[in-house]
């Protein structure tokens, strides 16, 4: 699955990823991802970046999530 073209456009914008897993691993993502208040897409990435730090391999801070209503226009 390609990326959205608003991925494309920005450049420097969230990438789309389509990731096939066992029935038994997305659930064990869902509870983990429960149990820390995340979506299984933000565990996922949770996931993946402690991986990579166990590497060696350090990368900037994840923009923090937005929280709180929109402005209003």
């Amino acid at each position: 699955m390609a990326g959205s073209p608003k991925d494309a456009a920005s450049g420097g914008g969230r990438k789309s990823l389509l990731l096939r897993l066992s029935p038994e691993l997305h659930a064990a993502l869902e509870r983990q991802a429960a149990t820390d208040l995340r979506s299984v897409n933000a565990q996922i990435e949770v996931l993946l970046r402690e991986a990579l730090a166990r590497r060696g391999i350090r990368l900037s801070p994840a923009d923090p999530p937005k929280r709180g209503r929109p402005p209003k226009s």
